[in-house]
C-alpha cells in the first residue's frame, strides 16, 4: 500500500462509507508546541497528538526522542480513536516529520493501513474546524516489530556492511555546526541524503522515480541493505517513507546522532566524507 495519500484522495475518502481516522501531529525542532496551532484550525475530526509525550519516550542515553513504550504508545492511540480495522491519515503542518515519525511507530507496532498527507496541512483544499472531537476509543494494540528496527551496535555494523544514509543537514553532518548535540560529525561510514531533498518546494514528495533515482545515486539500489538515522528518529522516519516509495525497504536507527554522540566512546567522523 502507498504510504502517502493526496489532499483530493483524502477529501473523498473521509466522504466515503470507512473514512479514516485523522491525527494531527504538528510539530516542529525547537518549535512552538502543536496544541495551539492545532486548536487554532485542524482538518475537520482530526485529533492531536503530542509527538514529545505521546510519540516518545522520556529523553536520556537513548536520544531525544527515544521510542515510546509500546503500551503508552498503544494507550495513546486507542485515545485517539486508532483501531486494527480502520485505516489512519497522520498529517503536521507540512514538513512531513511529525505524520512520518506517527506513520512510522504505527507500521512498526503492527498497524496494517496508516499513510501520510502529502504536503500536510498547507495541501488540504477544505475549511478547517476548531471544533476538538471527542473520538470513540479506539482498539489498536501494539506488536512491534513491523519495521526493522537498529540499535547503535547495528547502524554502525550497516555503514559497514550495506549503506546508512544520514538524514540530517549537510552541514550538521559535515559537522561545521552542532546546535542540539554534544558534538557534530557522523557515524564513520554513513552518508549524508538530507530529508528536505525529498520534496519538492510544494511541500509533496518527488514522483517515486525522482526519489528511486536520488537514492540510486547514493547506492541504495546495490546496496544488501540500507539504513537511516537522523538526529534523533524523526526526520529519519521521513527518509524511510521517502525510501518505501521508491521501493527499497530501510532500517531506522531512531536513537540517533543524540544517541550516538551522547556516547564519548563511539566514533565519530567529520567533514563531506563517510569515513
Amino acid at each position: 500500500m502507498k504510504p502517502i495519500i493526496s489532499a483530493s484522495e483524502l477529501v473523498s475518502e473521509s466522504a466515503g462509507a470507512r473514512p479514516p481516522v485523522l491525527l494531527d501531529v504538528r510539530w516542529t525542532l525547537g518549535g512552538p508546541p502543536g496544541r495551539p496551532a492545532y486548536e487554532a484550525g485542524h482538518l475537520p475530526g482530526a485529533v492531536y497528538v503530542d509527538l514529545d509525550a505521546e510519540l516518545a519516550g522520556p529523553p536520556g542515553e537513548g536520544g531525544r526522542h527515544p521510542l515510546p513504550d509500546p503500551d503508552a504508545f498503544g494507550a495513546a492511540m486507542r485515545r485517539a480513536g486508532v483501531r486494527a480495522d480502520r485505516p489512519v491519515v497522520v498529517y503536521d503542518g507540512g514538513l512531513g516529520w511529525g505524520a512520518a515519525r506517527a506513520w512510522w511507530l504505527l507500521r512498526w507496532t503492527g498497524h496494517p493501513d496508516v499513510r501520510v498527507l502529502d504536503g500536510g496541512l498547507a495541501a488540504w483544499p477544505g475549511e478547517l474546524s476548531t471544533a476538538v472531537p471527542e473520538p470513540e476509543p479506539g482498539d489498536f494494540t501494539p506488536k512491534p516489530g513491523g519495521l526493522r528496527l537498529l540499535d547503535a551496535d547495528e547502524a554502525a555494523a550497516l555503514a559497514r556492511s550495506g549503506l546508512l544514509l544520514d538524514a540530517r543537514a549537510a552541514e550538521r553532518y559535515r559537522g561545521d555546526v552542532e546546535p542540539i548535540d554534544r558534538v557534530g560529525g557522523h557515524i564513520p561510514g554513513a552518508h549524508s541524503a538530507p530529508t528536505t531533498e525529498n520534496v519538492a518546494g510544494d511541500g509533496l514528495f518527488l514522483p517515486a522515480d525522482a526519489l528511486r533515482e536520488r537514492f540510486a545515486a547514493l547506492g541504495a539500489a546495490e546496496a544488501p541493505e540500507v539504513g537511516v538515522y537522523c538526529g534523533s528518529g524523526v526526520s529519519g522516519a521521513h527518509e524511510v517513507l521517502a525510501l518505501e516509495l521508491a521501493g527499497i525497504p530501510a532500517a531506522l536507527y531512531a536513537g540517533s546522532w543524540s544517541e550516538w554522540s551522547s556516547d564519548p566512546s563511539r566514533p565519530v567522523t567529520t567533514g563531506p566524507d563517510p569515513r
